[in-house]
């Protein structure tokens, strides 16, 4: 089975791009290979390409810069997808697509469901929202998996931000009034390849079983289990850094923090069933520790 991977350089990307082998021909791409912002690029590729799957961790991430680039934001999270999903038809692909949290408004008191009415308060959230909307509206057997918080030892994320931090300063000011799961890159690329697994072995291991994938097709939530704030977050990576001088983690509210996008107060996500249909999730802080060792 060829499988065409995007955005290989970024932190889920890089983790898929391993977690996949074994699982068939893995095509895994970088931005100059297959910019989501030139529409006609991704178009050309895939029929070209001809995957049996598509996997499609690139996005475009930088939450606050979103509010100043709305269109870009849209051309790579809501229009791309949609090329992918139409050129997947195209070619009889199914796809893997990843999503956020950050397509709730935060209001509720409890985890969010994938069956919970969704209301994106930033630019982000929206542009997300739309690619998720433009895939399950083209009919081709696809996952979407909805993750929260991502983290890894590569690119730009919270954990690299506290750990370089808290070695230049003796005090951190974190919020601790929005909730949620941060989520290792590297669990959500295994689970994803645990899910290509399970759906291959109901095929016999050969090529892509349509019918088994439409059967489990639709939108999951994929995220750590547990829940804390980042402030909660912040505290675990300065305790367990390898240093006997470790700085004083305060909590600070949203507003003492002000930034151009607007962040919903709760995004702790239920995947209770991503978990009943394919597979369990580690616990936040465990995967954490995993990851810092």
């Amino acid at each position: 089975m060829k499988i065409l991977l995007t955005g290989k350089t970024g932190q889920v990307g890089y983790e898929l791009e391993r977690s996949l082998q074994g699982l068939g021909e893995v095509i895994a791409l970088d931005r100059a290979a297959m910019d989501l912002a030139d529409l006609d690029q991704v178009r050309e590729t895939i029929l070209e390409l001809r995957p049996a799957l598509i996997v499609n961790p690139a996005a475009y991430t930088a939450v606050d810069k979103a509010e100043s680039e709305p269109e870009l934001a849209m051309r790579i999270n809501g229009e791309a997808p949609a090329v992918m999903a139409e050129a997947a038809r195209k070619v009889g692909a199914a796809m893997i697509h990843y999503s956020t949290d950050y397509v709730f408004d935060g209001s509720k008191s409890g985890a969010y469901t994938e069956d919970d009415a969704t209301g994106p308060i930033n630019v982000y959230g929206r542009t997300k929202l739309a690619g998720e909307q433009a895939i399950e509206a083209s009919g081709i057997p696809c996952l979407i998996f909805r993750t929260s918080w991502v983290y890894g030892r590569r690119g730009h994320n919270f954990l690299l931000t506290v750990q370089r931090l808290a070695g230049e300063r003796d005090e951190l000011r974190i919020v601790a009034d929005q909730y949620g799961a941060p989520t290792w890159c590297r669990t959500i690329a295994d689970t994803t390849a645990h899910v290509v697994a399970a759906l291959q072995s109901e095929a016999g291991g050969a090529g892509l079983d349509e019918a088994r994938w439409r059967e489990k097709a639709g939108l999951y939530h994929l995220a750590a289990q547990g829940q804390t704030t980042w402030h909660g977050f912040a505290q675990t990576i300065v305790a367990q850094r390898p240093s006997s001088t470790k700085p004083l983690v305060l909590p600070i509210t949203t507003k003492d923090y002000p930034l151009p996008a607007r962040r919903p107060a709760n995004s702790v996500l239920s995947c209770d069933k991503l978990i009943r249909t394919f597979c369990g999730l580690p616990a936040w802080d465990s995967a954490l520790k995993l990851c810092l060792d």
